[in-house]
């Protein structure tokens, strides 16, 4: 199904049933199936809804770069045009984001009865002192590459070393999803944990490398009502690297 929110074309569904709504944000990049495995698991207790993000799967592109505050606010207007009024989130990855930023909003349209955070982004990564150079060392040559005299010069040398910088989700973005993208890992939402007063279980892979482990241990310490479980030999995608472990754990949480 489709919905227009703001001009913008977003792709959703809801399967399941029953009186209480669970809504599953998706890590980046990602689109809206990728978590029919997560929906699939509580979707006899649960009405679920999946949608995609602008930008994300079958959903309009921004037309300009949001940051992760930009996202929380469609978030709020999409509850609104499901006139959904009280959720549990589940959010994975760059879901986790926009969860923790609606959670500690002063005001949001629905209520948030409990929250799930996999593998969730929003802890700043502490960088070595290799990192820290090479992030220097990646700043001086980018001003230096992107003078138009010295591509003109060399643009096959421009173009080669442009081709190796990013990850992997900033390679495959468009240029405005890329910004988007640069906005949301520069921000540390560390200090809004405290602020979370749901219920949260967090679920994380041991191997995690997206969003290490150490990002678990710092959530489960701050958020006041948070409690973590580990998916040992699982990477990123935790749920879907152990379906059976993982959807045990959050059939035990919400259905239990």
């Amino acid at each position: 199904m489709n919905i227009s929110i703001d001009d913008y074309d977003i792709y959703y569904k809801i399967t399941g049933e029953g009186e209480k709504t669970a809504v599953i944000l998706q890590g980046w990049g990602t689109s809206a199936e990728m978590y029919d495995l997560v929906a699939k698991s509580i979707a006899d207790g649960y009405r679920v809804v999946q949608f995609d993000f602008p930008g994300f799967g079958k959903s309009d592109e921004p037309r300009e770069p949001w940051n992760v505050s930009a996202y929380t606010d469609f978030f709020c207007k999409f509850m609104e045009a499901l006139e959904i009024r009280s959720a549990t989130l589940i959010g994975h990855s760059y879901g986790g984001r926009v969860i923790i930023k609606a959670a500690t909003r002063q005001s949001i349209p629905f209520t948030i009865e409990r929250i799930v955070l996999i593998d969730s982004a929003g802890v700043l990564p502490v960088r070595t002192a290799k990192q820290k150079f090479k992030v220097r060392k990646y700043k001086i040559l980018k001003k230096l590459l992107v003078n138009k005299v010295v591509y003109f010069l060399f643009p096959e040398v421009v173009d080669e070393w442009r081709s190796r910088q990013g990850s992997a989700d900033y390679k495959n973005a468009t240029p405005i999803m890329r910004q988007c993208l640069v906005m949301a890992v520069n921000e540390d939402l560390t200090e809004l944990l405290p602020q979370i007063k749901q219920d949260t279980l967090l679920i994380w892979g041991d191997l995690d490398t997206a969003t290490p482990i150490r990002d678990a241990h710092i959530m489960e310490e701050k958020i006041p009502h948070a409690g973590l479980v580990v998916l040992e030999g699982s990477g990123h995608f935790s749920y879907a690297e152990q379906p059976a472990k993982f959807t045990g754990i959050l059939r035990s949480y919400m259905l239990g």
